[in-house]
């Protein structure tokens, strides 16, 4: 029987849904690192000092070189992958930004409906979001 103790929370990741012209933005995480070259939303780590919406402007301007006027909130879960620490997942939409997204921090990144998305390799923990996202239901 697994204990709330032993699912002590890691870290509280944040990302964002980048909206334009009914496309999102995502990533690819550079292949060198742990989960390489699978598919992402920007966005990353919260530090102790920040709330949410801070870390995720930060990351993007760290990633993306934008200025992100971060949205509602649209989901918040937990995930753990095998022999991690369990993650808290914020995801925020974005519909407003300065500046062209430059890639800074993936091997590559894309504009694409989220309709399109199963057919991308994406992380294990962004899996059932990306499946609602597809379908519409977000």
């Amino acid at each position: 029987m697994e204990t709330r103790t032993s699912r002590k929370l890691g870290v509280t990741v944040v990302a964002a849904v980048i909206e334009r012209d009914h496309q999102v933005l995502i990533g690819q995480r550079p292949r060198w690192e742990w989960h390489g070259l699978k598919w992402e939303f920007p966005g990353g780590k919260m530090e102790p000092s920040e709330t949410p919406r801070q870390a995720l402007k930060r990351e993007l301007r760290e990633e993306l070189d934008i200025d992100a006027e971060v949205g509602e909130e649209i989901t918040r879960y937990e995930h753990q992958y095998p022999g991690k620490p369990l993650i808290q997942l914020i995801f925020f939409r974005v519909q407003r930004f300065s500046g062209e997204p430059r890639n800074l921090a993936f091997e590559e990144i894309r504009w694409e409906r989220p309709s399109r998305f199963p057919a991308y390799d994406f992380l294990d923990g962004d899996l059932d979001f990306v499946r609602r996202l597809a379908r519409g239901e977000i």
